[in-house]
Formats: C-alpha cells, sequence, structure tokens
C-alpha cells in the first residue's frame, strides 16, 4: 500500500509540472485547402478609384463594391426598418471626425443602394452599433465610442437623432498611440435577452492594466445600471455575436513574442471566465505561461487557462463574424461562421488578409475569400460581415473604405 502511495504522489507531481506550462490540446488552424467540398474561382475587382485587383471565392458567388469612398468603415447592424446603418472611425488616430451612416433602399439586382445619408458625425471612434426594443416598445440605437456607450431613441424613417443621447457608460480613453503596438480604441457592443455586452480592448500590447475594465467583457442593463464582469482576460475581443445562448467572440493575441506566436483566438464565452491575457497565450495547440516579461501581478495559473474553441494565424487580426444559420441556401456554409481576418499591420507576416469560413461543430478553419493582400500590396482589410437574405451578404473593407456584396448565384 505504501508503494502504491509513493507512486501515486509520483505521478501527481508529474502531472502537475507537465500542466503547470500547458493545458489541453485545441483546434488549431488547417490548411485551407484541405476539407473544402467546393470549387473556387478568381474574379476581377476595379475600384472608382482606378485600383484593380483580383479575389478568389467559391465559384457560385460573385462580389461587388457596392458603397466606395469612405474612410475606415467598421460595422453594421440592421435598423429595425430594414436600412443598413454603418461605422466609419476616419482613421487610425483617436479622433472625433467618426460618422455614422445610413444606406437605404438596396437593389439586389444592382448590388447598390438608393440613397446614402450620414445619421452622426463629429464622434470619437465609432466602431460599433446595434439596435434594441426595450419592454415598453420603444427602439433605441446603441452606438459604442472609445470613451462611453450613448443610446438614442429610433423611429422608423429618422435621418437623426431627435434628441440628446443617453450615456450609458463610460470608459478608459488612452493609452499607448498605434505606432507603439496600440492601445484599443474601439468598443464593440451586443444586447442579448434584455442585457447589453460590451468588450473594451486593452490599452497596450501586453502589460498589467490599472484600470479592470480593460481587456474585459461588461455586461450591464439596457439602461446602463447593474454592471458586472462577463469575461476578463480578453486582449482584444473586437468581434461579438450571439448563436441562441451562447455568445462566441473573437480576440487578437500580443505582438511580441515572435512572427508565428501567439494563436489568434475564437471563443465560446463562458461566463465569469478569465481567459489569461496577459499572463498566457495560446501557441502550438496548448496554452502557455509569457514568461518573457516579470510580471508584477501575476494571480493566474495558465494550466487552469481555457484554450480557445477555434484559432487561426498569429497575428491575422479576426475581427467581425457573423453567424450563418441552417436556413442559408448554401449547404457549404450552414450552421458556420464567417470571419474577417484582417491582416497581419507587418506585411512580411502576411496572415489574414480574407474571410474564413469556421464550422461551428468542428472548428475547421477554411478560406472563403482571398486576394486582398498579393505580392506585397494590399487592396484590403476585412472588418465586418452582415447576412442580407439566406442567398448573400455584406462585409466592410477599412482599409480602401469599400462595402461590398457577396451573392450566390
Amino acid at each position: 500500500m505504501k508503494r502504491i502511495l509513493i507512486l501515486g504522489c509520483i505521478a501527481a507531481a508529474v502531472l502537475a509540472i507537465f500542466f503547470s506550462s500547458r493545458i489541453r490540446k485545441i483546434v488549431e488552424y488547417q490548411n485551407p485547402i484541405v476539407a473544402t467540398t467546393t470549387t473556387f474561382k478568381t474574379e476581377p475587382i476595379s475600384l472608382k478609384n482606378g485600383h484593380t485587383f483580383s479575389v478568389t471565392l467559391p465559384e457560385q458567388y460573385s462580389i461587388q463594391p457596392t458603397a466606395e469612398g469612405l474612410k475606415r468603415i467598421r460595422f453594421m447592424a440592421w435598423s429595425p426598418d430594414r436600412r443598413l446603418f454603418l461605422t466609419d472611425m476616419y482613421d487610425l488616430t483617436d479622433n472625433t471626425k467618426g460618422k455614422i451612416y445610413i444606406f437605404d433602399e438596396f437593389n439586389e439586382e444592382t448590388g447598390t443602394f438608393a440613397t446614402s445619408t450620414t445619421y452622426l458625425s463629429n464622434l470619437r471612434n465609432p466602431n460599433s452599433l446595434t439596435f434594441y426594443r426595450d419592454t415598453d416598445g420603444q427602439n433605441w440605437i446603441y452606438i459604442a465610442l472609445t470613451d462611453k456607450l450613448i443610446r438614442y431613441t429610433y423611429e422608423p424613417g429618422d435621418m437623426k437623432p431627435e434628441a440628446a443621447p443617453h450615456v450609458i457608460a463610460v470608459f478608459p480613453a488612452y493609452g499607448n498611440s498605434y505606432k507603439y503596438g496600440g492601445w484599443h480604441l474601439t468598443r464593440t457592443v451586443e444586447i442579448h435577452d434584455d442585457k447589453v455586452y460590451v468588450s473594451v480592448g486593452s490599452s497596450c500590447n501586453t502589460c498589467e492594466e490599472k484600470e479592470p475594465e480593460r481587456a474585459s467583457i461588461i455586461q450591464m442593463d439596457p439602461d446602463g445600471s447593474n454592471p458586472r464582469f462577463f469575461a476578463k482576460g480578453l486582449r482584444n475581443a473586437v468581434g461579438m455575436t450571439w448563436v441562441n445562448d451562447e455568445l462566441f467572440a473573437t480576440n487578437m493575441g500580443s505582438d511580441h513574442l515572435g512572427n508565428d506566436k501567439p494563436s489568434e483566438m475564437m471563443y465560446r464565452i463562458k461566463p465569469g471566465t478569465n481567459y489569461g491575457w496577459p499572463y498566457c497565450y495560446a501557441s502550438n495547440g496548448f496554452i502557455h505561461e509569457d514568461t518573457t516579461i516579470k510580471w508584477l501581478r501575476k494571480n493566474i495559473n495558465c494550466a487552469l487557462v481555457p484554450g480557445p474553441d477555434f484559432t487561426f494565424p498569429a497575428h491575422a487580426a479576426p475581427l467581425g463574424l457573423e453567424y450563418i444559420a441552417p436556413s442559408f441556401e448554401d449547404p457549404y456554409l450552414r450552421d458556420s461562421f464567417l470571419v474577417a481576418l484582417h491582416g497581419a499591420s507587418d506585411l512580411k507576416i502576411g496572415t489574414g488578409y480574407k474571410l474564413v469560413k469556421v464550422k461551428r461543430d468542428t472548428g475547421e478553419v477554411t478560406d472563403f475569400i482571398t486576394g486582398f493582400l498579393h505580392d506585397g500590396i494590399r487592396s484590403g482589410r476585412p472588418v465586418d460581415v452582415l447576412l442580407y437574405n439566406d442567398n448573400s451578404f455584406f462585409f466592410t473593407d477599412d482599409f480602401k473604405g469599400v462595402l461590398y456584396f457577396v451573392s450566390r448565384k
């Protein structure tokens, strides 16, 4: 019996050492050619500014620019009266030149909108917006700015707000400049089951934050009351969407660990979970501790940090995601996500610059639209994806300021 106990203790010690630096194997990005069940074609694109390039996409789809000449366009939402609202952050700087546009009366045959109107201007870096109908039947538009979350009452046909905004929450609004690894200007808002969820990015590439709101997702009531942390340790969860009662979110890893790590991530967010940033990162199918920095306040065991449910190549910068429901006409996309990979800032790394399909059940990642980076030349950086119907969708490019329409023939 004594010998069994000793052997058991030795085995436990070995396991503890192993799991102190890594946990369960996680699904890594697969070669995009593997396991595809469709064929692809190359299609030319000509922009009004004279820039031409080609993209590769499934042969049964067509792609066309539907709005051009915009600035740093980001996220989209449908209003209750079925108008497309679109945010524009103007450029990469911290500024108050941001706008929200309304695109109305879309013609599917021509792929164009009849009208475009500026709904709001002089906004501080508007990244995301959404609509909500409260229990009294009042519609609201929520707008996520760098320093605050605001909302306006909304009535069908409104061309601009009719009243002053309600400030729902305020956020830390300073940090290292974009040039030095970026503090994250963007805030993303989603509403589900009468609760508001806001993602607040970190102030830095990697650091121990002073404000608890950083690198988290915050939940609150529609009027901003009863705030609480829904998840922590997410360096920059820009994309969020609900599928039934599960919140899926993309997340970008730190930039100081080399060209091949850490993996970029997408999670099924579990309430109350800490996902490890800045102390832990995902790479080569495991969770690791970042030992490149001498931490002062490390209070998390990386062996207990959950791995991402889906991964992408290092520095690919996953942003917006859209769930493609089983009702979608194309069986190739059903029960999958379309995820916008914004692309590595360092062109020599070259990851991202595409839309990818992510199977919800298996985690398999395959290319869907590629070609926005070719021979070191950038022709676009995808940001957000929004379904139009069960046969087509829009996506935004904040590099050339183009809104694209993709439809299945």
